[in-house]
């Protein structure tokens, strides 16, 4: 393990400029996880940082030793609070941050259940959207290019862990992708109005739901492509959800489906 006590090493450096630099983190295909839950869970799923940047007053501390157990020394720099504040965006006390690839899958082929996002900015959203569809047993999240990057740290924050629980592709042209998939499936948007109520529409077991930006929703080239538009109802008389609580909403309704599918033994695929 290598005691650093000033900013200027380059390990350091490095961390600092990928947690302020969306530019850098897409140019050096890496990205910062923050915090011991973050870090466990990459590991978990069986990989290992570059760098492992620990809080020296920290070490004592049974998550934070767990993590650096896990860790060859190599790859460890232990640092003082003050250096770690001037790195990081979340305070020392969080301990630990760690410096990784950024996972940049191609493009899978369809599985079953998809949860597409087109021009998603609101990162606290894409975190929090990326939570519930892990959750729910999505396998695919496919954002468009306009979408917050997913990688970026309060994405990461937002999302607890989940992108390393589910399949993340970015930069998807979710027209063709959506499209394509149709034969196979079926693709539904989610409207703020005007739609089937969600809880009066069958939902198949193969599925993409689609959700669209905070404030113009979904683009019509999308809706051109959905099978169905559902709504969410809303008897206290609001006009619209929040894009994650709206996500949430409907993925777990599916979830709900596929259950009584499941247990009834007739899965529609349909």
């Amino acid at each position: 393990m290598l005691r650093v006590t000033s900013r200027n090493n380059p390990r350091l450096a490095e961390a600092a400029g990928l947690i302020s630099s969306s530019r850098d983190r897409r140019k050096a295909g890496r990205c910062v996880l923050e915090g011991d839950h973050l870090i466990g869970v990459y590991l978990d799923r069986g990989g290992l940082p570059e760098s492992l940047i620990v809080v020296d007053d920290r070490l004592s501390d049974p998550r934070i030793a767990a993590i650096v157990a896990r860790v060859p020394e190599s790859r460890v720099l232990c640092v003082p609070s003050v250096v770690f504040a001037e790195v990081s965006t979340l305070p020392a006390a969080v301990g630990a941050l760690a410096v990784v690839a950024t996972p940049a899958p191609a493009l899978p082929s369809p599985a079953g259940f998809h949860l597409l996002l087109e021009d998603v900015q609101d990162p606290g959203n894409v975190g929090a959207m990326l939570r519930t569809a892990a959750a729910a047993g999505v396998e695919q999240v496919l954002l468009s290019p306009h979408c917050a990057f997913a990688w970026a740290p309060k994405v990461l924050r937002a999302g607890q862990g989940a992108h390393f629980l589910t399949t993340i592709v970015e930069d998807v042209d979710l027209v063709a992708w959506a499209r394509a998939f149709r034969p196979e499936g079926r693709v539904i948007a989610t409207v703020a109005s005007g739609g089937t109520d969600l809880y009066a529409a069958a939902i198949p077991s193969r599925v993409a739901i689609l959700i669209g930006n905070e404030g113009a929703g979904l683009s019509a080239a999308l809706l051109a492509e959905a099978d169905d538009r559902l709504t969410i109802p809303m008897p206290g008389g609001a006009e619209s959800l929040n894009a994650a609580a709206a996500a949430a909403v409907v993925l777990f309704e599916c979830v709900r489906q596929r259950r009584l599918q499941a247990r009834a033994g007739s899965v529609p695929h349909r």
